[in-house]
């Protein structure tokens, strides 16, 4: 889940002074798979409709609309996201490349018009994610690829719903939708973290409020636990994120690296499976394998998991409900510059 940065460039900005052959390459990729996605896109009344239409799928669309008049209900800005449907086909629909030093934990950026500066770039074409990856791991850097089914465009495109977001945990998808039209609703300009974060809170709050109006008091209590799992793995990463960077900072040599990164690596696989793992309701941490530590990996977390207890703290300080609490923070984030969204809701939450 995320914003799209690989098709807005194209038709904001195709053909000015930033763009280098590699940019015009990708861009014309990412436009023309945009273009085609939105091209196939139907609207979800008429794929409900359609005879043709398997039940699963048939229910969980119908699912998406209610989804849809709840958000528009709560103060989210619904807009025209997900009122179409396109089915891209294959699997998976986006190779997302992040890339930090192996000596910090500070993400490479990109930069693009209207969104800004972000720490990951999406690939439609699965050749040349590989091949960004490939061309920043000679650099130096840790990288990391991840599949990706959902993405928003702020509004900029009708944004379909697409087959590769359809998961058939309704919870899941329930709050896959509140967090692509929580980035509608509120979005600041290169504060990729903030904005992540914020959806995620926003999407499993909304879910849970969303499953409570209806009845379904296990799949509002299981978007809660989840949002509450989120917190937990939040914490245990900003503990290995920490001991890292201090380790960083001692400077050590190409060997003293090596070692040390194994080291926290162990740490890190003991203290998810016996400190973490007892404390989770809704994932389950089987056998740990003994992946490296990986920066790139890491800067995925800061990416969606940054701050989550504050956005807790906001919510419950706005009477734990979530249509006030995201309508406040979006004044309160009103101007805000990106690399202070988190100052300005630090400053906010001290009493």
């Amino acid at each position: 889940m995320g914003i799209l940065v690989v098709a807005i460039g194209l038709f904001v900005s195709f053909g000015t002074a930033w763009l280098v052959s590699d940019e015009v390459k990708y861009l014309t990729r990412a436009g023309a798979e945009e273009a085609r996605i939105l091209e196939r896109a139907r609207p979800l009344e008429q794929v409900i409709a359609d005879l043709g239409t398997d039940a699963a799928t048939r229910g969980l669309l119908k699912l998406v609309t209610e989804v849809r008049s709840f958000a528009d209900s709560i103060g989210f800005a619904a807009g025209d996201t997900y009122t179409t449907y396109t089915d891209v086909g294959r699997d998976t629909l986006l190779l997302v490349v992040s890339a930090s030093s192996r000596t910090c934990i500070c993400p490479h950026t990109w930069k693009y018009p209207i969104v800004g500066k972000v720490p990951y770039k999406g690939f439609f074409d699965p050749r040349m994610a590989r091949a960004e990856a490939e061309r920043l791991e000679k650099r130096g850097f840790d990288t990391y690829l991840r599949p990706s089914g959902a993405y928003a465009t702020l509004g900029w495109f009708k944004d379909p719903l697409l087959s590769t977001a359809l998961t058939r945990d309704s919870m899941e998808l329930a709050a896959t939708v509140f967090h692509e039209m929580a980035h509608n609703t509120l979005y600041v300009k290169s504060a990729t973290a903030f904005n992540e974060s914020f959806a995620q809170y926003a999407g499993y709050h909304a879910a849970a409020r969303f499953f409570s109006a209806r009845g379904d008091t296990t799949a509002a209590r299981r978007a809660l636990d989840r949002w509450a799992d989120e917190r937990v793995l939040a914490g245990y990463y900003f503990g290995l994120i920490q001991r890292l960077t201090e380790f960083y900072a001692s400077k050590p040599d190409s060997a003293a690296l090596d070692s040390g990164r194994v080291a926290l690596g162990q740490w890190s696989r003991d203290t998810l499976t016996v400190h973490v793992a007892p404390l989770l309701k809704t994932f389950q941490v089987g056998p740990v394998a003994a992946r490296p530590i990986n920066n790139a990996r890491l800067v995925g977390v800061l990416i969606y998991r940054t701050h989550l207890d504050w956005f807790e703290q906001w919510h419950v300080s706005h009477e734990s409900d979530v249509r006030e609490s995201v309508s406040a923070l979006s004044g309160l984030m009103s101007g805000v510059p990106g690399d202070s969204a988190f100052v300005r809701l630090e400053a906010a939450l001290r009493p």
